[in-house]
């Protein structure tokens, strides 16, 4: 399969730059499982969840990942972008700048803290502090909110608040699980009032999320591996949604990711550690039922699990038709609800 299925023209005022007001005021682009689209609001989600149903989240939190720096000695301006805590004192970081830093460079922040690069291995290099302190400290205190690439403004009081989710409970991710950013408290509390069941998984989103694809078969693309988590207790729930005779609902493409990873060995079972699981079409779903999921970037990975799930035709014609209807699309944009399509 080739890559150049998943490409389409989109028209850069198309991609929202800032979140609407009221986070479930956007638009929902419901796709059923014969492929009918009806235009609904992300508040008509009630109406399309049953008593029974699981709906799972992830509750990863966005650091702010994004460091500003200069190389020592010389001045260069250099960009740092944290990916993962290696636990053990470095971590993963992509860096932005003219000529890139070799091993034992060292790197100054604006605030001063001094960084040594360590290596490389691919895209990421490996940093360490010289001075005590932890790097989760270091972020809190000198980073940036890391907004996507597509998103031309800088980091602004808003963007804190809503480029996080309001169940965002575990630091680590370095972009936001954006299907997430659609709930607010009383359209959760509307949801389980009708019966629905919530549960939580842990993904760390990285930047891996934006990086294109460079090859040009679907199958020759690896992964970026992200550290996740599915806890006994999801597997609990599933099981009960299960016998109720309810359906899985993943808010997320991450969420569908996790899931399908703790279910590859055959039998869905806890697990947590690192998944480079690529989703494409052809892949045969264990765990989700349901997707809602925002408009995903051209050629990109997202847009083949989400074709995957819903059917290439069938996600095409949404696009499509969102691009006829004047949906926003990317991380502040709207959403879509799928059925995972029969083969």
């Amino acid at each position: 399969m080739n890559v150049d299925q998943f490409d389409f023209d989109l028209p850069a005022e198309r991609i929202a730059q800032y979140p609407l007001p009221q986070r479930a005021a956007s638009r929902l682009l419901q796709v059923t499982v014969e492929g009918v689209l009806i235009d609904q609001r992300f508040s008509d989600l009630v109406s399309l969840i049953r008593a029974d149903d699981l709906l799972v989240f992830n509750n990863t939190r966005v650091v702010r990942a994004r460091l500003l720096a200069r190389k020592v000695p010389g001045g260069g301006r250099v960009e740092v972008l944290f990916e993962r805590d290696q636990g053990d004192g470095t971590f993963l970081a992509q860096i932005r700048a003219s000529n890139a830093p070799g091993q034992g460079t060292l790197i100054k922040t604006d605030l001063g803290t001094e960084l040594e690069v360590c290596g490389r291995s691919d895209e990421f290099f490996q940093l360490r502090l010289t001075s005590l302190g932890s790097i989760a400290s270091l972020l809190e205190r000198e980073g940036q909110m890391p907004l996507p690439p597509y998103i031309k403004h800088r980091p602004v009081v808003l963007d804190e608040v809503r480029y996080q989710t309001v169940f965002s409970s575990c630091p680590g991710a370095v972009a936001a699980p954006t299907a997430g950013l659609h709930f607010d408290y009383p359209l959760i509390e509307s949801i389980e009032a009708r019966g629905v069941h919530t549960a939580m998984i842990t993904l760390h989103v990285g930047a891996g999320t934006f990086q294109p694809v460079r090859v040009t078969q679907v199958r020759q693309h690896r992964m970026h591996e992200e550290w996740m988590s599915v806890p006994q207790s999801v597997i609990a729930d599933i099981d009960t949604a299960r016998n109720r005779g309810g359906r899985v609902i993943a808010v997320g493409t991450t969420v569908v990711r996790a899931l399908e990873t703790a279910a590859l060995a055959g039998q869905l079972k806890p697990f947590e550690g690192h998944t480079g699981l690529f989703v494409y079409p052809g892949y045969q779903f264990a765990v989700v039922d349901c997707l809602i999921t925002n408009f995903h970037l051209p050629r990109s990975t997202l847009l083949m699990l989400v074709s995957a799930f819903g059917g290439v035709e069938c996600v095409r014609a949404a696009y499509r038709h969102a691009l006829d209807s004047d949906y926003r699309f990317f991380s502040y944009g709207d959403a879509m609800w799928l059925e995972r399509s029969r083969p």
